[in-house]
């Protein structure tokens, strides 16, 4: 309990050091966005997993004693839903899951809105000028950002059809495969020139869909970041400024995990 008081006033002071003129800003007057998708039958996975999310009923109803009582056991594969990459997942002798600090997955971020184009194109991939026609309207990136791209592709969640361009499973899905992803050029340039925290995005891999070798993995991760797939609830946001807690399931060795995401917006932003 101590470790969570501490984090949450940890969190409070980084973000009133953001604003302008040191202006403190209160936790409770912030309007907290949940960007995640809940996990259940619906939840969609890459099409080779054998297995999807189940959940399975241990107890539910009224005890001997006459109380109410219910206890439910969970399966599920690291890499589905709203999750999150850990390094090691592309990266050979980098982060696990549990590894990675908390100051990794907290921090400032930003919205970059791409849908225009990448509705038009179900194999588009963001590039370096997205973000710096983006920097010309609202600033250069500050180092230790974390990155959202917003696809448009979020809307067709759960669909599998639409939201993967395929309505297969198996690996015979894989080569059709069409959803829009980060260009690695994009994933390098961002690591390099602008010192990024993490990425994240509103499709089931920060790689597009017809990718054969995962680059944009293999850079992201590769920096021991991490990275964010089927981000949901983007359209909520009512700014593309805000501040992100990004806490995953803490799987021991783990490759990946279930995550729960959430954007505080301060009041004065709104």
């Amino acid at each position: 309990m101590k470790r969570f008081f501490f984090f949450f006033i940890g969190l409070s002071t980084i973000i009133s050091c953001t604003q302008q003129n040191d202006q403190s800003i209160s936790l409770d007057k912030m309007e907290w966005i949940d960007l995640t998708y809940a996990f259940d039958s619906s939840t969609l996975y890459w099409p080779n997993n054998a297995k999807g999310f189940e959940h399975t009923t241990d107890a539910h109803g009224k005890t001997p004693l006459g109380f109410f009582y219910s206890s439910y056991s969970i399966c599920t594969p690291e890499h589905g839903g709203t999750h999150l990459d850990a390094p090691i997942h592309f990266a050979e002798n980098k982060m696990t899951v549990d590894e990675l600090p908390i100051s990794s997955l907290a921090g400032n971020a930003v919205l970059i809105d791409v849908s225009e184009n990448a509705l038009k194109n179900r194999d588009y991939l963001i590039s370096i000028a997205d973000i710096e026609n983006w920097e010309k309207k609202n600033g250069r990136l500050s180092e230790e950002t974390i990155v959202i791209f917003k696809t448009g592709y979020g809307q067709f969640y759960p669909d599998r059809s639409k939201y993967f361009g395929s309505p297969k499973t198996g690996a015979e899905a894989i080569p059709e495969l069409h959803f829009p992803g980060i260009a690695p050029e994009t994933t390098k340039w961002l690591l390099e020139k602008r010192n990024i925290k993490a990425l994240g995005l509103d499709t089931p891999s920060i790689d597009y869909g017809q990718s054969k070798d995962f680059k944009t993995h293999q850079i992201l991760l590769g920096a021991n970041k991490a990275g964010f797939e089927n981000v949901a609830h983007l359209d909520k946001l009512t700014t593309n400024k805000f501040y992100i807690v990004a806490l995953p399931m803490k799987i021991g060795k783990g490759s990946g995990a279930p995550l729960r995401i959430v954007a505080g917006i301060p009041s004065q932003t709104k």
